[in-house]
C-alpha cells in the first residue's frame, strides 16, 4: 500500500539538509504519535551502553517495532525528532547517519537535538516520530 505521506523538497532552500523540508498527509489520514523510541532491550536494560551508534540502531529497531504494532512502516513516518545526550556535533552526526540510513529515500522532515540528559540510565539517544496512515 502506498504511503499517505508526501515529502516536500524546496528548490528555494539549501540542499545541504539531508531530509525533506516539509511533509503533508491527506485530511483523511490517521496520525500515529509514537512515544520516544528508546534504546532498551526486551528485558528493559539499556542497550549499547556508551555507544551512540549502537543506541541509535536500537532506537530505530524499537521505533520500527512500535510502528508495526500500529500497522505502519518507516515509509509512513511524516516527521522525526532525534535527541542525543551530547554537546559534541560528531556524536549528533554519527546518530544522524544511522537514522538517515534507516529511512533511505524516505527522508522525512527531522530535527536533530543535543540535550543534556535522557530518561533512562546510560541512555544517549531517543527518537520521536509521527506517522500518517490512510485506512
Amino acid at each position: 500500500m502506498p504511503s499517505a505521506v508526501t515529502l516536500i523538497r524546496s528548490a528555494t532552500l539549501s540542499d545541504v539538509a539531508e531530509y525533506a523540508y516539509a511533509a503533508t498527509a491527506p485530511s483523511n489520514a490517521r496520525l500515529v504519535f509514537l512515544a520516544g523510541a528508546c534504546p532498551l532491550d526486551d528485558d528493559g536494560t539499556t542497550a549499547a551502553i556508551g555507544d551512540y551508534v549502537g543506541q541509535a540502531a536500537a532506537c530505530v529497531d524499537t521505533m520500527t517495532r512500535a510502528l508495526a504494532d500500529a500497522g505502519a512502516t518507516l515509509e509512513d513516518v511524516i516527521s522525526t525528532r532525534v535527541l542525543v545526550a551530547s554537546s559534541d556535533r560528531a556524536d549528533l552526526g554519527a546518530v544522524w547517519e544511522v537514522v538517515r540510513d534507516a529511512f533511505g529515500a524516505h527522508d522525512v522532515p527531522s530535527t536533530l537535538l543535543g540535550v543534556t540528559v535522557l530518561g533512562y540510565e546510560h541512555q544517549l539517544v531517543e527518537i520521536e516520530a509521527v506517522a500518517a496512515l490512510v485506512d
